[in-house]
């Protein structure tokens, strides 16, 4: 079980640093204006980061750290998904250009947010039950 669990961990540090590349890729092909550098600059930002906060996640000391970095990590993916929304309806990029990625960033915000979800720390959980 352990070993599983371990396997996804690394599978997923694996697919969200080969997200950020991809992202990384097509930052270089964007259009060189003003707008489109601003908007690529932010997305660069937030991709690299899921992949960057998903990694530091793993090396948690406690549950509740690894909540907070966790927490990071789908706020960070949330945006990429925006950042690239946002590049397709300016349409600086085209859909179809942005289909699979988009696909990808929803992917990964799904993945992220179910983990999110299932470590909710104790503490956290009781304080919205008793709201």
């Amino acid at each position: 079980m352990e070993s599983e669990k371990q396997a996804f961990v690394e599978s997923l540090k694996l697919r969200t640093k080969h997200f950020a590349l991809r992202l990384i890729k097509m930052f270089q092909l964007l259009p060189k204006t003003d707008e489109a550098r601003i908007i690529g600059k932010q997305l660069l930002r937030s991709a690299t980061s899921v992949a960057a906060n998903y990694r530091a996640a793993n090396r948690a000391r406690s549950q509740a750290e690894f909540y907070a970095k966790i927490v990071i990590v789908v706020e960070e993916a949330d945006e990429t998904l925006f950042w690239l929304e946002i590049l397709e309806e300016s349409n600086i990029v085209s859909k179809d250009k942005l289909k699979e990625i988009k696909q990808d960033s929803k992917e990964i915000l799904k993945i992220i947010s179910a983990i999110k979800n299932k470590y909710i720390p104790k503490k956290l959980s009781l304080i919205e039950s008793n709201s």
